[in-house]
């Protein structure tokens, strides 16, 4: 891997997690944390990060400023994971809706590959593209407020889309999980009103989100934990989480 592209994907890793560790990134890379120093050094030069004892942190940027592109690079195991579950709940003939998500996008593939006799509802332009290809999935997709960074749409004109619908199941990612307040929370006002009213118009909605976000906050709480049906996580939680969320009614997959 070259070093830029290391940088990179340090940079979509820290605007994610706001925080990573000289350690993790060594192990992730597989170089010698005296590399991953000298690459933190260098970001810290160009004003891109903050120096902290064994790691780094952000500096004051909030995530939904960050392209969808580099946020695809993180995780991304765990993702293919989480959509290989997520498509199992999808039934032949239903209205589903995925939301902007690098999570739903890895859904949208396997419905796809899959050629999923279903009509996909969307606001995120790359799941769009998907399915401009021949295939049975019939897709609807909701126009608005162009969000460049979140690669699609979102706020007033797109919430008054969404009330016109009733999906049988969505599927929403999210910034983070907070299972002691029973909050959830994205970065951007627009997008978290944009998810609220997804929620409203569904049957069923599922959160879908990788189990390092129960350890992370964005600014904007836009639901509580158990308006959801369900949580979608690559790995089974430890009881005590996974009773907490239980505690809120959701169905743990």
């Amino acid at each position: 891997m070259l070093q830029q592209e290391r940088h990179n994907q340090i940079l979509a890793r820290l605007n994610l997690e706001g925080q990573v560790r000289v350690k993790d990134l060594s192990k992730e890379f597989d170089v010698t944390e005296d590399c991953i120093r000298k690459d933190l050094t260098i970001l810290e030069k160009a004003n891109k990060l903050k120096r902290i004892h064994g790691g780094a942190t952000q500096l004051r940027v909030n995530l939904h400023t960050i392209n969808v592109n580099d946020r695809r690079e993180i995780r991304v195991t765990e993702k293919k994971i989480i959509a290989q579950k997520a498509i199992e709940l999808i039934k032949p003939g239903t209205m589903v809706f995925l939301g902007i998500s690098t999570v739903t996008l890895e859904i949208a593939k396997l419905i796809y590959q899959r050629n999923l006799n279903v009509t996909v509802v969307t606001n995120m332009i790359d799941i769009m593209k998907i399915f401009t290809q021949d295939c049975a999935t019939q897709l609807i997709f909701i126009g608005g407020g162009l969000n460049r960074a979140r690669d699609g749409f979102i706020g007033s004109i797109t919430i008054n889309q969404l009330r016109k619908y009733k999906f049988d199941l969505s599927f929403l990612g999210v910034v983070g999980i907070d299972v002691y307040n029973g909050k959830v929370t994205t970065y951007d006002v627009n997008d978290g009103l944009t998810k609220k009213e997804v929620i409203h118009s569904s049957k069923k909605c599922y959160m879908v989100a990788e189990t390092a976000k129960l350890e992370l906050d964005g600014n904007y709480v836009f639901a509580d934990i158990g308006d959801f049906n369900g949580y979608i996580c690559e790995v089974g939680l430890e009881i005590e989480m996974e009773n907490r969320m239980k505690g809120y009614g959701l169905e743990i997959i």
